[in-house]
């Protein structure tokens, strides 16, 4: 499927994958109707950073409403689902928050899917899924681990839109990508976590555990990967992994930062930024073989490339002042 002149429907557009994907499928041809989370403040988050704003549709709104999904989704031919709540210490204190949106939104979002027949939607998955991998590279026949209450609501969300289209045939693609960083990104997350201590002239950085590795992808490879999905017959009612095959430690992550940005500062323990024993997921790294195979997608950005091109966006001091850094985002 080409994306040209497709109407296309971004949930989540408002946030940091979410509103680089609007860029992407904009620049593509495509005409986007993006949805940002309803607030009085008639705030769009990120899209309102795009210069491609004036060029799509934006809507207000919540995927937790059925009737409102069903107003979205009219006209649509694709669906990129990436509505979610995603921060995991905060699903520590409110669980059924994350029920309510990933797991009912994502069950809304099908139905209207369906109901208006949409002819592609792509669901947005997480590496978390997995927990700690048992095998390495994981791919997709991996055990899934709920370590946490956000991830158990994303592998019911999972399950949710892979059976509307066992059941219905509704054409669900299942997104899996791993962690991805870039401009945008919430201070919650390590690499802008590091980052921005830095920038603003700390001499010690508060993070939690060094010892975890994840598999650190490029925001701009993660929306390549996505469209890519979206383009292919192959990839119907099937689970894709999106990654880079490579796995490196939040420890050697800190180093590699601190050498980029000519920085010596010193690592601390902050205990609030620590998870559970259990729920920790201490090691990711991703199989990329299947969609490679099924469309041909590699990625394009190095790691040392993509943390550069993200010091840049965020040592940049207009986007710098829009985080609080002395402030533990959960």
């Amino acid at each position: 499927m080409d994306l040209l002149d497709k109407r296309v429907l971004v949930t989540g557009a408002d946030g940091f994958i979410g509103s680089h994907l609007v860029e992407m499928l904009v620049k593509s041809g495509a005409e986007v109707r993006a949805l940002s989370v309803y607030n009085s403040f008639n705030y769009w988050g990120w899209l309102e950073a795009l210069d491609c704003l004036k060029e799509i549709e934006v809507v207000s709104g919540d995927v937790r409403d059925p009737h409102f999904c069903r107003e979205i989704t009219r006209e649509i031919d694709v669906v990129f689902h990436l509505a979610s709540l995603i921060a995991i210490p905060y699903s520590y204190v409110a669980p059924d928050s994350y029920v309510d949106t990933n797991i009912k939104g994502t069950l809304n979002v099908c139905q209207a899917a369906k109901e208006n027949g949409c002819e592609r939607v792509i669901h947005t998955s997480t590496s978390e899924v997995y927990g700690t991998a048992q095998y390495v590279p994981i791919d997709e026949k991996h055990p899934l681990q709920p370590q946490s209450p956000y991830s158990a609501s994303k592998i019911g969300a999972d399950q949710m839109a892979l059976s509307f289209y066992l059941t219905f045939g509704l054409p669900v693609t299942i997104a899996r990508p791993f962690n991805t960083y870039g401009p945008r990104q919430s201070a919650r997350a390590v690499i802008p976590t590091i980052i921005g201590q830095i920038a603003v002239g700390k001499k010690q950085i508060k993070l939690g555990d060094l010892t975890p590795t994840r598999d650190f992808n490029y925001v701009l490879d993660t929306c390549r990967g996505f469209i890519a999905l979206a383009e292919s017959d192959n990839t119907l009612g099937e689970v894709v992994n999106i990654g880079s095959g490579v796995e490196i430690s939040i420890g050697d992550t800190l180093d590699l930062i601190k050498d980029l940005m000519h920085s010596d500062v010193e690592f601390i323990t902050d205990k609030q930024r620590l998870r559970p024993e259990k729920s920790e997921v201490f090691r990711l790294c991703c199989d990329n073989t299947k969609i490679s195979g099924l469309t041909g997608f590699t990625p394009q950005y190095p790691l040392e490339n993509g943390l550069r091109e993200t010091i840049d966006w965020f040592t940049n001091p207009d986007n710098l002042s829009r985080y609080k850094t002395d402030i533990y985002n959960v």
